[in-house]
């Protein structure tokens, strides 16, 4: 079975990845989002020519030859144009056994815990607490993540007293048998990341996640031995090295690899055992409603060390418009859990209509356009 050839779909928000086979395999993956237009770009300059031939089968091997063959690029884009081509090769495997992702990795769950992900900072406490009450009686969620702090924010709030007054508020309004977890997105210093989290664990906040700059791990770690509450991160790396270093020297309580950012699912997957062996739980960071989150809970659903749900954005189309119509079909939450319907591969169909409104581009074998 060899690689014939590599299609883009791309706006600047979503680039989708169809990979062919002298066979008649078809496969969909997904590049990161963002930019998307950009990472369509390095699919087709230094991800395609180097694997165009091989056999689709060995997706390891595919991905070290195309990080190899590029190793003077270390950088993000590579990474978030090779999961476009890894994750379309596991559509293709799972196809050709009859078998969703999620089963050929050796999972057979029906349904996927979530907890209900909200994006915004710009939203009051009580907004944001009525919009998580609405999806609690509708959806049957019980567990929910809000924003605190300003991203990247040096110790400034959003606005003076916001974090403190959202904690109060969702957990006012929701009740003491729901599960709240925040997300600081690297807000503060080691200092005021503490006196943040003992207000968190007075409130019974279970789950902080990037209390400092990603970039200062030590910081994270300072914080992690300092409260009782479990700190969370690792979204925004996809180096093996910086993913050893941090399991290794125990950064965190918690791991949350991006599929997207990492390269796909083969290194995901790597991440995963890593923490296995240091006896940490994987949560996997998915903050949108594209094919990330799809791919994401086949893996959650597989892995022996799973966290305690899977991340599931609850933005509308109010506030990512380009997450509209991709595929079928769509997302199901029932009492808090995502269905898992195990159809071969990734179990969707892209919407054509998406398709012919995108940018085109294909490499194939003797020519690339």
């Amino acid at each position: 079975m060899k690689i014939i050839s590599i299609e883009t779909f791309t706006n600047e928000y979503i680039g989708l990845v169809r990979v062919r086979t002298d066979e008649g395999d078809e496969g969909w993956g997904q590049t990161s989002t963002y930019n998307a237009d950009i990472s369509a770009q390095i699919v087709h300059r230094q991800v395609a020519p180097h694997i165009l031939g091989w056999s689709g089968l060995d997706i390891d091997d595919l991905n070290r030859e195309v990080l190899e063959r590029e190793h003077k690029f270390p950088g993000t884009y590579l990474y978030r144009a090779l999961c476009g081509l890894d994750t379309a090769l596991w559509d293709i495997r799972a196809k050709r056994d009859n078998m969703s992702v999620c089963q050929l990795l050796g999972g057979s769950s029906k349904a996927v815990p979530v907890y209900a992900s909200s994006m915004q900072r710009e939203i009051s406490p009580e907004a944001e607490a009525e919009r998580l009450l609405g999806l609690k009686e509708a959806h049957g969620y019980f567990a929910f993540k809000f924003r605190i702090g300003r991203e990247c924010g040096h110790d400034i709030d959003q606005w003076p007293g916001r974090t403190e007054a959202i904690v109060k508020e969702v957990r006012k309004v929701l009740g003491d048998e729901v599960s709240l977890l925040v997300d600081a997105n690297s807000a503060y210093s080691p200092a005021k990341a503490i006196e943040v989290g003992h207000m968190l664990q007075d409130y019974g906040v279970s789950h902080f996640e990037e209390p400092c700059p990603y970039w200062e791990p030590d910081w994270t770690r300072q914080v992690k031995d300092a409260l009782e509450i479990d700190i969370s991160g690792g979204e925004q790396d996809n180096d093996i090295r910086v993913w050893r270093h941090m399991i290794d020297t125990q950064v965190v309580n918690i791991v949350q690899p991006d599929v997207c950012y990492m390269g796909g699912i083969s290194r995901t997957l790597e991440v995963a055992k890593l923490a296995q062996k240091a006896d940490l739980p994987v949560t996997l960071h998915s903050a949108n409603l594209s094919l990330v989150t799809l791919f994401s809970a086949h893996i959650m659903g597989s892995i022996p060390n799973a966290g305690k749900y899977l991340e599931f954005s609850i933005e509308g189309l109010d506030y990512y418009p380009w997450q509209d119509n991709i595929f079928t079909p769509n997302f199901e939450i029932v009492n808090g859990h995502l269905q898992m319907p195990h159809k071969a591969g990734w179990g969707i169909e892209i919407n054509p209509e998406w398709l012919s409104q995108s940018n085109y581009q294909v490499s194939y074998t003797g020519s690339r356009l």
